[in-house]
């Protein structure tokens, strides 16, 4: 074939670091608006950024030239420098090592954008340890509680 194509919807999670509730209501959009430039200058096709105080859930196309790591890396890098820069109060911001990725498929996509929508409402009645733990079961995908939470 003379041509790659690709199409793989990508759901990412991350945390901030221990999980502090650092996104506040007053940076949480232009930090999902940052999330989602940084996506697209990489390549990649963002179609849903959002999360809640601890963790952020992005929705997006990947591209097929850049690995998933190295995407990843990129995004929380550089939006780490660029919170810092938001006011005193995030001089001692980080997000957590880890992460946690699923591919979506096209016809479930719009399911996942409205839950990437509906963070705040959901997270009034489950806390994210207990959504990314039920997530990863969901998708079963093996993990040890001992080395899951920082």
């Amino acid at each position: 074939m003379p041509q790659s194509l690709t199409q793989i919807f990508i759901h990412l999670i991350f945390a901030t670091k221990k999980r502090q509730p650092r996104i506040t209501p007053e940076i949480e959009e232009r930090l999902f608006s940052y999330l989602g430039t940084i996506c697209s200058e990489m390549g990649a096709s963002p179609i849903q950024v959002g999360g809640y105080r601890n963790h952020v859930h992005m929705l997006f196309l990947m591209p097929k030239y850049i690995t998933l790591v190295d995407l990843v890396k990129k995004i929380k890098a550089t939006s780490s420098i660029w919170i810092k820069t938001q006011g005193p109060e995030f001089h001692d911001f980080y997000w957590a090592e880890g992460y946690a990725a699923f591919s979506i498929d096209r016809n479930g996509k719009d399911k996942i954008v409205r839950y990437i929508q509906n963070q705040e409402a959901h997270h009034s009645k489950t806390l994210f340890e207990s959504e990314l733990e039920s997530l990863l079961d969901q998708e079963e995908i093996p993990f040890d509680k001992r080395y899951l939470w920082d």
